[in-house]
């Protein structure tokens, strides 16, 4: 085997045609900032005596799995994956444009949001994980740098595989791209003016169990329970606008939005996320006082389910990938 640096390896996804069973490729390879995933094991450990106070004479593997975590630059075809693991159901329309999709992303209400394989291709070995779930998916939206995520997965153990990565053109998506706009609801979104903001943080959490059954030590499912989105907006403190809604107790609508107007698609659109949440409440606002800077606030937020939207969270996807 040989020694090497983490810029040899590879990872990539495939949605699963058949749930748990790997894909034999991947869809796409995301150019990865950092990776880290490996097979691991739940271990019980005997705990009786045997006449002697040392604590235990043995332990067992009752359990295996693999987890682990993957940090990229958002880019507007791969992370489609990773939307719809995410929430669960993606509908498309088009072509517009003879060549652009729009692709929907919602929250499936199930415990069975499609699965993927994830593959991680390096010098000594390649592995292929089915039934790969993510367990958070967080996006980070600042200035001076490029838009990401890191997405946090379990899966069944790696089967060993012979992989040959490619990656497919995309766009990516930098600070100028991004906007921030609020409203009393969702209609009010398009018309609402943008918000000064530094960086905005989401994060979705799927809070999944894996589905255990005896004779086996490999998880038989990997399933979502409920879902949970909160998020952190740091700004230039010029203005009170979130504090005194948060004392209000005063509910908003949100939108989050990458649009790569560098990049034409099709013959006048642009490569576009679009994050609504139908539903924010925020819980905390934060003055930072550094004596030689410029003072900022951090405000959190939670989203919640609006029961007049018949929703909590929807993305949208703009981009020049025919389906999901």
């Amino acid at each position: 085997m040989s020694k090497f640096i983490g810029r040899l390896a590879d990872v990539g996804f495939a949605k699963e045609a058949v749930r748990g069973t790997a894909e034999t490729a991947a869809t796409y390879y995301l150019p990865k900032l950092s990776l880290s995933y490996d097979d691991e094991i739940m271990q019980v450990v005997d705990e009786s005596s045997v006449g002697v106070i040392e604590d235990s004479p043995t332990a067992v593997v009752v359990g295996k799995l693999a987890a682990g975590e993957i940090e990229g630059n958002i880019y507007d075809k791969s992370i489609g994956l990773l939307l719809l693991n995410a929430l669960g159901s993606v509908s498309t329309s088009g072509p517009s444009q003879t060549t652009v999709y729009t692709h929907t992303f919602s929250v499936g209400q199930d415990a069975q949001h499609d699965s993927l394989t994830l593959f991680v291709d390096d010098p000594n070995q390649d592995y292929k994980y089915a039934l790969a779930m993510i367990e958070s998916l967080g996006f980070d939206i600042a200035i001076a740098k490029f838009s990401t995520f890191t997405a946090a997965f379990r899966s069944k153990i790696g089967a060993t595989a012979t992989l040959t990565p490619s990656y497919t053109a995309e766009n990516a998506f930098l600070p100028q791209h991004g906007t921030l706009k609020t409203a009393t609801d969702l209609s009010g979104l398009g018309a609402a003016s943008t918000i000064d903001i530094r960086s905005i943080k989401l994060n979705i959490s799927k809070n999944i169990e894996d589905d255990r059954k005896l004779g086996s030590t490999d998880p038989s499912d990997i399933l979502n329970k409920q879902i949970a989105v909160d998020g952190t907006i740091e700004l230039i403190y010029d203005a009170q606008t979130f504090k005194t809604e948060m004392l209000a107790d005063t509910q908003k609508a949100m939108r989050i939005r990458l649009s790569n107007t560098d990049v034409t698609i099709g013959s006048s659109l642009n490569p576009q996320l679009t994050i609504d949440l139908a539903k924010v409440k925020f819980g905390k606002f934060t003055r930072n006082y550094g004596n030689d800077d410029i003072t900022t606030v951090t405000a959190e937020f939670k989203a919640f389910y609006s029961i007049s939207d018949s929703k909590m969270i929807t993305m949208e996807l703009i981009n020049t990938a025919v389906s999901y």
